[in-house]
């Protein structure tokens, strides 16, 4: 596939990086040309200097020619006109764009092939507070994902000693799960080390372990596997930006929450768009401030600030005076690689948070959920099975009998996806409708057409081998 980045930032480079492996043939455009010269040393790609909604520029990069543009630059006008022009000057078949402003990701009207002619926008910033929240729910988790909207979850923990299955094979789970629950362990990382595991595989202490199963289920899984933590509800966030405002917005409803922005007049925004949080002016790296604000109350922390190294200093900070969990937003996978596991508990990467949205739309075949794990060095899918024994490589087989690539396992599938559940409240008193039935994967489990299969990838370059695997031969048709 032939695909224009417009944008090397973080997420224009987190996208190339994910799909320049992948046989896709890569240009990307920016006007910072250290910045594109620096990507152009560690990835095989071509790199354009210069303002990504001028048509001469666009051209230079070979839109006339490409199958995707992905509009991802800082500006949403920049996206919105590169996005137009690709569609009227150079006939691109598909175009997404980044955009942060509320007006236009509320009016579809504006993205409408007449209008702006985006066929899909991202918010990083509504992603990632989404994501915020899911972490919220589970305290103890290090990462929380869902797939087919919301019907699985996979959650990803750390094993301690006082854990009912540590020290113990993985098959003795289901001796402790309630009858008709299941689960699956997709993975498990032991320093650093990826496991697939088998029944007879010991989990031990401080194993970073991936358990997927339906959401209604998961949370007696994770007993399992360690203590429970107290259910959140005092929260203090640092930073009161995009990403800031969107979670406190988000959070005030059901929890107590304090938000620090050190620009007055950005905070006396901020109060005046919150009902219920308190918003502070001062600086979250203020020892004296911290402290006179309870922070050893405080149940959780999040540095949500534009700067790593703030984010770093405040939530270190933050722990040493006595706050029961920390979690910073990290742009510099270095940083998040390095600070994860010490005084922070969990880093968070804005990239490979909200890259999986995108991905979903840029894969081959029906893949309908990506999840980047691990801050980009594995993957869960969701992929949709389609024709039959004949045109398919997975329908109508066992999944012991299909030849998965090493690395890869089969978690879960949902079958009769469309048929709608009764209603079901989650903890935070939202509401949703459950649709489809989860079956944990066994080897004996035939997939069957319209089945939404999760598939975990414990290293990205098996993605494209898996795609394959998934697509209908042509007679299908």
């Amino acid at each position: 596939m032939k695909i224009v980045i417009l944008g090397a930032g973080q997420v224009g480079a987190s996208v190339a990086e994910s799909l320049v492996s992948e046989e896709n043939d890569i240009t990307i455009v920016d006007s910072d040309a250290a910045r594109i010269a620096a990507l152009q040393d560690r990835l095989d790609l071509r790199a354009i200097t210069g303002n990504a909604a001028y048509p001469s520029v666009l051209r230079s990069a070979g839109t006339e020619d490409a199958d995707l543009v992905i509009a991802v630059t800082q500006s949403d006008q920049t996206n919105l006109v590169a996005c137009k022009i690709a569609q009227s000057l150079f006939n691109v078949p598909t175009r997404i764009a980044r955009l942060r402003s509320r007006d236009f990701l509320e009016d579809p009207q504006l993205l409408s092939p007449d209008n702006f002619a985006v066929d899909f926008a991202i918010c990083p910033e509504q992603i990632i507070t989404g994501y915020v929240v899911r972490l919220i729910e589970f305290p103890e988790a290090l990462q929380v994902l869902e797939f087919a909207r919301g019907r699985v979850s996979l959650v990803a923990v750390r094993a301690f000693e006082d854990g009912l299955l540590v020290h113990k094979p993985v098959r003795k789970m289901k001796e402790h799960l309630p009858l008709g629950m299941e689960a699956r362990i997709a993975a498990i990382y032991r320093q650093d080390q990826a496991i697939i595991p088998s029944g007879e595989t010991h989990i031990l202490p401080g194993d970073e372990v991936f358990v997927l199963a339906a959401d209604e289920h998961i949370r007696p899984v994770l007993r399992e596997l360690r203590r429970m933590t107290n259910p959140v509800q005092r929260i203090m966030i640092a930073g009161g930006g995009n990403i800031g405002l969107r979670v406190a917005a988000t959070l005030e409803k059901h929890y107590e929450v304090k938000i620090i922005e050190n620009v007055r007049s950005r905070s006396e925004y901020i109060a005046s768009n919150l009902k219920g949080a308190l918003v502070l002016f001062g600086d979250a790296t203020d020892e004296e401030l911290l402290e006179q604000e309870n922070i050893a109350e405080m149940d959780l922390f999040l540095a949500l600030t534009n700067d790593d190294e703030d984010n770093i200093m405040a939530a270190s900070l933050a722990k040493r005076m006595g706050c029961n969990r920390v979690v910073a937003l990290i742009n510099r996978r270095a940083y998040a690689d390095m600070v994860q596991g010490g005084p922070i508990d969990i880093g968070i990467s804005p990239a490979h948070v909200s890259i999986g949205t995108l991905l979903a739309h840029v894969r081959r075949g029906d893949v309908t959920t990506v999840h980047s794990l691990r801050r980009g060095a594995a993957e869960a899918l969701e992929l949709v099975a389609h024709g039959d024994l004949n045109s398919s490589k997975v329908v109508g087989r066992r999944i012991a009998d299909i030849p998965w690539p090493k690395g890869v396992t089969v978690a879960a599938l949902v079958r009769d996806f469309e048929h709608v559940e009764p209603v079901h409240v989650r903890d935070d008193g939202t509401v949703d409708r459950r649709s489809g039935r989860v079956e944990i994967a066994h080897g004996d489990t035939v997939i069957q057409s319209g089945d939404h299969v999760i598939v975990f990838c414990i290293q990205k370059k098996l993605v494209r081998q898996v795609e394959q695997l998934f697509q209908v031969g042509f007679h299908f048709f």
